[in-house]
């Protein structure tokens, strides 16, 4: 052992631990917890110049606004849109997932690697994308036609439509922790499983279900929040009636001139995501 390395270890820990950590501790200050501050300042703002006057005396009239009773159904879609995306995800996740841990072989990073293309393109121009499929002389609609199942005008401005959308943007990030947890899963025990005289709905239930949980947690938290919170998604496909907490909050800051109001309701969403987190317990922290 060199000296270097004697100085090193004689120096106490927490100074070790610190000289580690700054660079990281540096960043989320100067990127998260600040921003987070300003909005959280704001919140307590008033309207009356401006934009918004974020000083003192500081009021709650923002919040009080936001937790009125007219939003409740804006607030109750959002949250609507964003676990019915969560099923859809689970339900089409799970598929994909266990087959390319079981049977993926030497394929398997081209099927994850075909998980991630979207990836590789703006989640913007996809939606957008999106938007010329599901209008009224879209391919779907179109396609829809032959069969006698189109709409007038298309399926924009639909709850569907904003589902859908949601779905195909977040879908990668429920496969991921899904297939992480499949490849973990021993295999065999769902083989005992069919000895002892198992069915496949009473082996997934027991055996699989209970095995590859950590991944469905995961991959739920990763889906369920950034679906809750997007804006993007419902402004192009949906309408008024498809508006969402997230869009909302968009309104506030760009057209609705109202930085409060919309400081406000991003708090009261940033508070529902940490009760998921908080709700969401201990399992399933290993794979994320």
């Amino acid at each position: 052992m060199d000296q270097g390395e004697d100085r090193l270890m004689a120096r106490p820990r927490w100074l070790v631990a610190t000289g580690l950590l700054a660079p990281t501790g540096l960043w989320l200050g100067l990127f998260l917890i600040a921003p987070l501050a300003l909005v959280v300042q704001f919140s307590f703002a008033t309207r009356d110049t401006g934009v918004a006057r974020a000083v003192l005396p500081w009021t709650t009239q923002a919040y009080a606004t936001a937790l009125n009773p007219a939003f409740l159904p804006i607030f109750g879609r959002t949250l609507a849109y964003a676990v019915l995306t969560t099923l859809l995800c689970l339900l089409l996740g799970f598929p994909l997932a266990w087959f390319v841990a079981r049977h993926g072989g030497r394929y398997r990073t081209a099927l994850l690697a075909a998980v991630l293309v979207p990836f590789w393109s703006s989640y913007l121009a996809r939606i957008y994308a999106w938007k010329a499929l599901l209008d009224g002389e879209g391919l779907v609609n179109t396609l829809l036609g032959y069969v006698g199942l189109d709409r007038a005008g298309g399926f924009l401005l639909t709850h569907g439509a904003v589902v859908l959308g949601l779905t195909y943007g977040f879908l990668p990030f429920m496969v991921l922790p899904l297939y992480v947890a499949c490849e973990r899963f021993d295999f065999r025990l769902a083989e005992a499983s069919y000895d002892l005289g198992h069915g496949r709905s009473s082996t997934f239930l027991r055996i699989v279900l209970p095995g590859v949980a950590p991944g469905v947690l995961a991959g739920s938290l990763l889906v369920l929040v950034p679906a809750a919170g997007d804006f993007v998604t419902p402004r192009l496909l949906g309408g008024v009636d498809q508006s969402t907490f997230g869009s909302v909050i968009d309104d506030q800051f760009r057209g609705g001139n109202n930085w409060p109001l919309g400081s406000a309701m991003a708090m009261l969403l940033l508070v529902l995501v940490v009760v998921v987190l908080v709700l969401r317990g201990k399992p399933g922290e290993d794979v994320l």
